[in-house]
């Protein structure tokens, strides 16, 4: 199987990938052709289908095609022009060769993260914690295999499990600089604040947003969700609860990133900028190793600057 990281321009493809979008556009002209991304576990590609001819078969969204393709160049990033398509069969792909998958090792991070979950002291914290990342597998196997997003950072298989563990390690350093900090609650705080996108987004192959991400989000949600879980905790303190919400629904900072409150709590603030700082850094680790050559990368809207990378990513 040809990977999609290893794809150079200039070369021809006839392999199988997941098509993990399909839009029908038009030319200036008027012309129909097709814009589609393609998947494979390395990565994903855009790619269009110029002419509509009787070599492009019926297919959609999700399936796995068969695509004869060359691999050209658009604006600095790999495309397929594609001249056929077919719809795979049973058997001639193994869909595990298609789920984009964390580079670092799921049991052992899961293992970090319970052992992080272990250091809280508060026994009503700690309590609640366990109570979805212990005693709740089901949660735990979703929660494993998710993504962080749809796109931009962490968007594979264990994505959210690695983005999570990354901001509970840097929060707990921030308290080993700042040791005013309430180490409890930011550590809880940290593991919590995502845990809406195992509501807010599909398992993979889709990794899309559900009808409850669309309307609600996965702030709001795993907000609820914590809410309802300290409901049975016994003796649960009011105050601590609603610090902890209140880190949730401010852990993105800024009113228009979305937060539907700004930090009040220099824990929230704490978590905020954590949260910020692995998404970003994440990012551009992901641009880089999409980039094709060239000491500069271009304009970069996420980053609104010009690019440069300084080492082999």
């Amino acid at each position: 199987m040809k990977y999609i990281e290893t794809l150079r321009e200039g070369e021809r493809v006839c392999d199988i990938y997941l098509c993990k979008s399909k839009q029908v556009a038009k030319t200036k002209a008027g012309k129909s052709y097709y814009s589609l991304v393609l998947q494979d576990k390395s990565g994903t590609v855009d790619a269009k289908v110029w002419e509509l001819s009787n070599g492009i078969a019926h297919f959609e969204a999700l399936d796995y095609i068969m695509v004869d393709a060359e691999v050209t160049c658009f604006q600095g990033s790999l495309q397929l022009n594609v001249r056929r398509i077919r719809v795979a069969k049973e058997g001639e792909y193994t869909p595990a060769d298609y789920l984009p998958m964390s580079e670092k090792d799921i049991p052992e991070m899961y293992r970090q993260l319970c052992a992080m979950i272990g250091s809280i002291a508060s026994p009503h914290l700690r309590a609640l914690a366990e109570s979805f990342f212990v005693e709740d597998k089901q949660f735990v196997k979703s929660f494993c295999d998710h993504s962080a997003a749809k796109a931009v950072h962490h968007g594979f298989v264990g994505g959210l499990l690695e983005h999570t563990l990354s901001v509970m390690k840097l929060c707990d350093y921030f308290v080993s600089v700042y040791p005013y900090l309430n180490r409890d609650l930011l550590l809880c705080a940290a593991l919590f604040h995502d845990m809406g996108k195992t509501r807010e987004l599909s398992l993979f192959p889709a990794n899309d947003y559900t009808d409850d991400g669309q309307l609600l989000g996965h702030i709001v949600m795993g907000t609820m969700m914590v809410e309802e879980r300290i409901k049975s905790i016994e003796g649960f303190p009011e105050k601590t609860g609603k610090e902890l919400l209140h880190c949730i629904l401010a852990h993105h900072g800024e009113l228009e990133y979305g937060s539907p409150k700004k930090p009040a709590l220099a824990e929230a603030l704490a978590l905020s900028l954590a949260d910020n700082a692995d998404a970003k850094l994440e990012t551009m680790k992901e641009v880089m190793r999409g980039a094709i050559g060239g000491d500069w990368l271009g304009y970069n809207r996420f980053f609104e600057s010009n690019l440069r990378p300084t080492t082999k990513m």
